[in-house]
């Protein structure tokens, strides 16, 4: 959509505000998607869920490439935007529940390294229909991406169901073929197995090829909204705040305004014309697909915490230099300055660098690590929805905010969010490399049955983030 809503706009005629709207409307239709997730994995199994994401992308793909006007477009979005909900909800929990510990991360990254994939083959699909005729482009540009859709159904079709999943509908003998498969010995599958069984709150000498789960009174659904949203202990809620404070500062920094109107930058910054400016743009998503591989290898080696202090660090200075380079450019109208120029293209491209080294990949990552099985998908789900509402937020806003405040001073405003992130994200996020997912809760005060502590340390620690955001004694921290 970022090269194909120039060539809408001039075909269609519409307005600068449709053209936000059409932009970011996708991620507000996808919290439809996101919400129902949760609850659909939790019911038919999270491989399921994946293929039926995928014929949300197939029918949208196809009535955006077969659109005769805005309505249709803005149809195809809205069916689009369901299987964006149900993908960037799916993708990550299915991969944390079937990876073994020491690959987690690099596993888990894959979802934000094939999206990122997707960006640039959107990007290099923009470049190659740019020169057909106009009515025809945009077109092709939204319609081929049907084809990887097919390609998810097949392939998914294939895969192993999350043993995670199986177990806590009592499947035990399949859940222990799937783990024989991806654990090294026979004896960590059993052991990886009775570590689910606890978080599943299946009683250790309960046994057999399928069991009863025992369900807790009120409704297992209700018993999940109650224990993460209504009623949360002190340890969930700092999970959720972690989890929370992860998925709304990815998108509070801007980076969806820079992958969707990167080519109003360029032109922005100075560069003219539509192949330049798709040039430009491709440049962008191989720099950002480049640096995200890079990424792969070292949540595992390096840590999730530190890779997102450096990311945040980085996305800081580069959208300094991205909101000072169009400021002088901006206040210069008549008069091309180079070296302005040059100081916004470096900035983007440091700037989707350091997106794509931390805050991108590690979202995913950390976030289903942290929450806890009983609550993964519906908590996942949450946390989605409400970074997918900043994203149509920011995306819907930006070209009437930079009217308003010029290009410059939205980077500016962009910036100063970021630096609230980076002091998060350093006072309230601890290290979670390594660890089982059954092992996550001693981070947040939460014993491997899921209850309490029986001392006061997780109130404490409930605390403790607040206290050191607002500069007081933190008292001790679990890390």
């Amino acid at each position: 959509m970022s090269g194909a809503s120039l060539y809408i706009q001039k075909d269609l005629e519409i307005t600068d505000v449709q053209v936000e709207i059409l932009m970011g409307i996708l991620s507000i239709y996808s919290i439809i998607g996101t919400l129902a997730a949760g609850r659909t994995s939790d019911w038919i199994g999270r491989r399921f869920t994946a293929i039926f994401a995928a014929f949300f992308f197939f029918a949208g793909a196809l009535l955006m490439g077969f659109a005769s006007g805005y309505t249709m477009l803005m149809l195809g979005r809205f069916v689009a935007g369901i299987g964006v909900g149900y993908a960037i909800v799916i993708a990550p929990v299915y991969t944390a529940e079937i990876a073994p510990a020491s690959a987690r991360g690099f596993l888990v990254s894959f979802t934000e390294v094939f999206i990122n994939i997707g960006i640039l083959l959107g990007y290099i699909s923009n470049y190659a229909f740019a020169r057909l005729p106009l009515h025809l482009g945009w077109r092709f540009m939204l319609g081929i991406g049907a084809v990887p859709s097919v390609l998810l159904a097949v392939l998914v079709s294939g895969m192993p169901e999350s043993p995670r999943w199986l177990v806590m509908k009592g499947r035990l003998a399949d859940a222990r073929v799937v783990l024989e498969k991806i654990t090294d010995t026979p004896e960590e599958a059993e052991e990886r197995l009775a570590d689910i069984k606890t978080a599943a709150g299946i009683p250790d000498d309960l046994d057999g090829d399928v069991v009863v789960v025992p369900r807790k009174r009120g409704g297992e659904e209700k018993q999940v909204w109650r224990e993460l949203i209504l009623s949360p202990t002190p340890s969930m809620r700092r999970i959720l705040v972690a989890a929370l404070g992860v998925f709304l500062f990815q998108q509070l920094t801007g980076s969806d305004s820079v992958v969707l109107y990167s080519p109003r930058v360029f032109e922005s910054a100075g560069l003219t014309g539509d192949h330049q400016l798709l040039a430009a743009t491709c440049a962008m998503g191989v720099v950002k697909t480049l640096v995200i591989l890079v990424a792969m290898f070292l949540l595992d080696r390096v840590g999730r915490r530190p890779l997102l202090l450096c990311s945040t660090g980085g996305i800081i200075v580069s959208l300094v230099g991205l909101a000072t380079g169009l400021t002088v450019v901006d206040q210069n109208p008549d008069a091309r300055i180079p070296w302005a120029v040059v100081l916004c293209v470096a900035s983007v491209l440091v700037y989707v660098s350091f997106f794509s080294i931390g805050l991108g990949p590690v979202l995913g990552v950390y976030t289903t690590e942290i929450l806890p099985l009983r609550v993964r998908a519906l908590g996942f789900a949450v946390g989605e929805a409400g970074n997918r509402l900043v994203s149509g937020a920011m995306s819907m806003t930006f070209l009437s905010l930079s009217s308003a405040i010029t290009l410059g001073g939205t980077f500016f405003l962009y910036a100063g969010i970021a630096v609230l992130a980076w002091v998060f994200f350093f006072t309230c996020l601890p290290e979670t490399r390594g660890r089982t997912l059954e092992e996550m809760g001693s981070l947040f005060g939460v014993t491997d049955t899921g209850a309490e502590a029986e001392d006061a340390a997780p109130a404490t620690q409930d605390a403790s983030c607040w206290a050191r955001l607002l500069g007081a004694s933190p008292g001790p921290r679990v890390d």
